[in-house]
């Protein structure tokens, strides 16, 4: 049978959005509200196995409605830009599920909700209604269930006639005048003035209807009855307004809203795109979307013949005689961490022949030339994802150098924003004879397994010969882009800087970390005392459930939130709840402390080498789109240091020789020096030539104070502008916070620009630019392409723009303390010195060094941060040291 699911697009979005925690990829993006939405239309599809599906959106502010009634919705506030931003995203996710959308001009997804439902009831056809809208319970019938969506997107309840006589004794026609009683403040539809729910129930109960109210105002008493009197119109407007209207002129047909289930080949690319890794794990699907050959242009070739040799030792010889001409290479490995990666074997490309060399013949005795050249920094080698196989090739005793192109390196540069550069998208970018998936060759997960050896030799190799295909049209477009300095000067180099960082780890004192385990627990076990004394019962606490009860139900505390499993406990409810009772306080401190136990005492205690004693984190360079690293296995960037407990952590980092130390320096406020330079705003640039503190600064600018007269709340308020303006913030994200109304957070916006005249001239031009260039660059000419910055969609026009804005702030940022790595590495070995450079956490470079190195160290490293680009303002680099990072911060 026949079943329609229609949901109402625009309202499930606004659900999501303010449901779910802040969500970005590494775009920029703010995705949750996407995410929110499509894990409820999976679980949808999943439970309800629609055959016709609709997500019906608004099209435009301006309705018919309008035209009654001018202030209909005026009462709402602007839409989020976080929001309005994740439209676009969603519409497009949808296309590429298959999911079937409309939009109709001059109507309200309501209205065409309301038109397809009542054309599907009148043929009898099942249909359910997906909302969070009650007013859609005026369309429920005999065949149509009304969805309306309840603790977020999460739970729903499902009603039909039935179930809205038990709980409002009303029929669906009723809810219309329920409305028109009692208004609703979200769409500014007025009502009667002091009707609520409870009252407009027992009116219609007695009346029936609007109208009946209306006509039996004699039979009411006092204030009740002047209310209604004098509010007459009002209510029967408001009905009006509430009514859905159903004859909307739909262009679509019955077979417009066919669903025939998730399109597998473009709905795997889009979750990719979005980064939303678990629903595509939810769906088993492919990242990669399959290309035929002739789909036109880029489209991937029939695999081409190759001369390819499996080399076992007899033709060891002829591979080693071919050295000279071998110019790519690839390490074929299994595991994601590099530090515990299995090296199956390694391709290797000429431009006339191709070799296999399995792993086990490569560490023989016969395959030692062969192993000297792969070590030789003087050959140089093309490869993809030559940091990686530097890491796996080293724990194996096999030495790695002359690293020269690394096509993954340059792809990144070339589009920053590309969610996946893996070798076979590169190889259906550039046309070029496609790979089988490594899927089709190895088998996932559980299924993995090596294959044969011809099979595996053949597939390995074709990879090194799409390295060496590749590398030639990548070197003509770092050309084309001015970012062939930036490739082979900073992130090639860095690239192997990284490398040797990895492989040399950062010493853990396991006595500390264990002795820090049993005070975090000792804290731990004090809180749960007291929080049970204070609740005078024992539960347990990290059982939502549990808490909720204890905290709602026996402390009475105010809900703020539900989830279909019951309270919402969450640490945004937490915090809203903690002025209420000191019992909120305790759980937030203990799952803080818990937190820190559990992943950075237990964690670490898992990633130390037993081989070393010390953590090999992995620096990824491909991953954010501004050029920032980001760090993993074990992620050493994200150690909270706000907290005093936080910074505790740093305390068994330590030196890995005797009577060495840890020298950390880190640039002050480096975003908005580069801001000052890019902008050349006049009073920017005076604050840091003075080495004023640039946020009492920028107080005493906005508010037209003293320096003396800066407070702490408007000292903050500058901080959280400053850093706002540099990663784009709009007025909603400055109100959260600061914890401010909208509207004082874009007044507190409007007087920044007000000051800082430059800044806002230099938002304006980039903007220009950006639309003109399609795309913005730092000052080393990294690239950041822009394709919505002339979009009509507004929405997608905007996150562009505000992404041209700060683009070339952070990505500058980004680009200098590479440099400064860079600079640092040839300093230590110019000055043959011993210190080591181990950690490069955001702004700060962490070193250990030797007693005797101490002094020169705590001069040449902030010299060389300082001077490693040359701005009209200065840059500050502040160095401090210890026995361990604790104390070197």
């Amino acid at each position: 049978m026949d079943k329609l699911i229609l949901i109402d697009g625009n309202n499930i979005i606004y659900r999501a959005f303010f449901a779910m925690p802040p969500l970005t990829n590494t775009a920029g993006q703010q995705t949750n509200a996407v995410y929110g939405f499509t894990t409820m239309l999976l679980r949808l599809i999943e439970e309800h196995k629609p055959t016709h599906m609709i997500v019906a959106f608004d099209a435009g502010k301006v309705t018919f409605r309008h035209e009654g009634y001018q202030d209909y919705k005026g009462g709402r506030q602007k839409t989020p830009p976080e929001l309005s931003e994740q439209f676009p995203l969603l519409k497009d996710l949808l296309r590429n599920l298959g999911v079937p959308q409309f939009e109709i001009e001059s109507y309200e997804a309501d209205d065409i909700i309301g038109t397809i439902s009542r054309q599907a009831d009148e043929a009898g056809r099942q249909v359910m209604i997906v909302s969070g809208d009650k007013d859609m319970l005026q369309l429920a019938s005999e065949h149509t269930t009304v969805a309306l969506i309840r603790k977020g997107v999460t739970e729903i309840e499902l009603y039909g006639p039935a179930q809205l006589r038990e709980k409002y004794d009303l029929t669906p026609e009723q809810i219309i005048d329920l409305k028109g009683l009692m208004g609703d403040a979200s769409d500014n539809i007025p009502g009667v003035p002091g009707v609520g729910e409870k009252t407009a129930l027992k009116l219609l109960h007695q009346f029936g209807s609007v109208e009946g109210v209306l006509a039996g105002t004699d039979e009411l008493k006092g204030k009740m009855k002047e209310k209604l009197e004098a509010h007459a119109e009002d209510a029967r407007m408001s009905k009006k307004l509430a009514t859905i209207f159903r004859e909307v002129p739909l262009a679509h047909a019955w077979e417009d809203m066919v669903f025939t289930g998730i399109k597998s080949d473009t709905a795997g690319p889009a979750l990719a795109k979005l980064e939303f890794k678990s629903l595509l794990e939810r769906l088993s699907l492919s990242a990669n979307a399959p290309v035929l050959a002739g789909d036109g242009e880029g489209a991937e070739t029939a695999e081409a013949e190759l001369d390819i040799t499996v080399v076992g030792e007899e033709q060891l010889a002829a591979l080693v005689a071919d050295l000279p001409n071998i110019s790519a290479l690839h390490v074929e490995t299994s595991g994601e961490n590099p530090h515990r990666a299995e090296v199956i074997g390694i391709g290797f490309s000429s431009l006339e022949r191709h070799y296999f060399v399995p792993f086990s013949l490569l560490q023989s005795p016969a395959a030692a030339k062969l192993r000297e050249w792969l070590g030789d920094e003087h050959a140089p080698k093309s490869g993809y994802d030559l940091h990686r196989a530097d890491l796996a090739l080293h724990w194996k005793n096999i030495p790695f150098a002359g690293a020269a192109k690394d096509v993954q390196l340059a792809a990144y540069l070339l589009d920053p924003t590309e969610a996946s550069q893996n070798l076979n998208d590169l190889v259906s970018k550039y046309g070029l004879p496609r790979l089988a998936p490594d899927e089709d060759v190895f088998g996932k997960g559980a299924k993995y397994k090596i294959p044969e050896l011809a099979v595996l030799g053949n597939h390995v190799a074709r990879k090194s010969a799409a390295v060496l295909a590749i590398v030639g049209k990548q070197e003509q477009a770092l050309l084309d882009t001015d970012m062939t300095g930036l490739f082979d000067d900073l992130e090639m180099p860095l690239s192997r800087i990284l490398a040797d960082m990895e492989k040399q780890g950062i010493a853990v004192n396991m006595g500390d970390l264990r002795e820090l385990g049993k005070e975090f627990e000792a804290q731990i076990a004090k809180l749960v005392s007291e929080i049970y004394d204070i609740c005078g019962t024992e539960f347990n606490l990290n059982s939502p459930k549990q808490l909720g009860e204890i905290l709602f139900v026996k402390l009475g505390l105010p809900v703020v939130k539900k989830t279909k499993t019951g309270y919402s406990t969450d640490a945004e409810v937490l915090e809203k709840l903690a002025p209420y009772h000191d019992v909120v306080r305790h759980i937030l401190q203990y799952r803080t402390i818990a937190k820190l136990q559990s992943t950075y005492v237990e964690g670490l205690l898992k990633e130390i080498s037993p081989e070393t004693g010390k953590v090999h984190t992995f620096y990824r360079q491909t991953i954010a789109a501004t050029g920032r690293l980001s760090s993993q296995f074990p992620n050493l960037q994200n150690i909270p240091i706000r907290l005093e407990e936080g910074r505790k952590i740093r305390k068994v980092f330590v030196p890995s020789e005797p009577g060495w130390s840890i020298l950390a320096a880190d640039y002050s406020q480096i975003e908005l020096r580069v801001l000052a330079h890019i902008s050349d705003d006049e009073r920017l640039k005076e604050a840091f030539l003075q080495d004023m503190d640039i946020h009492t600064k920028t107080a005493m600018d906005v508010f037209g104070v003293t320096a003396e007269q800066v407070d702490s709340n408007m000292r903050r308020s500058a901080k959280a502008v400053n850093f706002g303006i540099v990663y784009g913030i709009s007025d909603y994200g400055l109100s959260q916070n600061l914890n401010i109304t909208r509207k004082e957070a874009s007044h507190f916006i409007e007087q920044y620009f007000e000051v800082f005249q430059g800044v806002r001239r230099y938002m304006d031009e980039i903007v220009v630019e950006a639309r003109k260039n399609g795309y913005v660059t730092t000052l080393l000419e990294r690239r950041r392409y822009l394709p919505e910055i002339n979009a009509s969609n507004f929405n997608l026009r905007s996150f562009a723009e505000r992404t041209a804005m700060n683009t070339p702030i952070q990505g500058t940022a980004a680009d200098i303390i590479k440099l400064a790595m860079v600079h640092m590495d040839k300093a230590l070995a110019e000055r043959g010195l011993k210190s080591r450079m181990l950690l490069q956490v955001h702004d700060e470079l962490v070193f250990e060094v030797p007693a005797g190195e101490l002094e020169l160290m705590k001069t040449l490293l902030p010299e060389v941060m300082e001077g490693a680009l040359k701005l009209s303002v200065p840059l500050k680099a502040e160095v401090s040291y210890g026995s361990n990072w604790y104390e070197a911060k």
